[in-house]
């Protein structure tokens, strides 16, 4: 009779420690999704400036057309990315795309003294720091998740309950592209 209990009682902490686990997970994933959220409220606040910027850039910068039709294009695989890891590739060319268009400031000082080129390009500035800070914080859950996924014991079980690691929102393959210098043409 003492050893049905002692079973019972064992089975009874070890279904209560797997449900704090379970529960723990579950809030380490929310609180990635809410930072992911956060990451996407910014790059919705990017995405709304870029018709704006490529408008006020063909005025001054009308042969232009490559570098305007690569943003408009990133913008549009950006705005249609269906998953974090299409996302942060499509940001990452997005990303690309709005250096070459920023350098042509440089290269026409007519859109450079152009007022709202330089207030689109204040407002993309400050959207860029927000979304910067708004990807480390993602980041960072993300890296607390992946950690309580992979740490014995949650990995016995987390895969079958459906915990798996998340992206990091990194700029990957598209380093490269994102630090070279961008070409001008006049």
């Amino acid at each position: 009779m003492t050893s049905g209990w002692i079973i019972i009682g064992l089975l009874a902490a070890l279904a209560l420690w797997t449900v704090a686990i379970y529960n723990g997970l579950v809030t380490l994933r929310q609180r990635a999704n809410q930072s992911f959220a956060d990451v996407d409220v910014q790059l919705k606040q990017r995405h709304d400036l870029i018709p704006a910027l490529v408008e006020a850039v063909k005025g001054s910068a009308a042969h232009e057309r490559e570098t305007l039709d690569a943003v408009i294009k990133a913008r549009q695989a950006a705005v249609a990315a269906p998953s974090v890891e299409q996302k942060v590739t499509a940001e990452n060319g997005l990303t690309s795309a709005l250096g070459r268009l920023f350098a042509l400031g440089e290269a026409y000082p007519d859109l450079k003294a152009n007022a709202s080129f330089q207030q689109l390009q204040g407002e993309l500035g400050d959207v860029e720091n927000k979304l910067a800070s708004a990807r480390r914080f993602f980041n960072s859950a993300t890296q607390e998740f992946n950690s309580a996924v992979q740490r014995f014991p949650a990995l016995l079980f987390a895969s079958a309950l459906g915990f798996h690691s998340l992206p990091f929102f990194s700029a990957g393959d598209n380093r490269a592209d994102m630090e070279r210098f961008p070409t001008v043409k006049f």
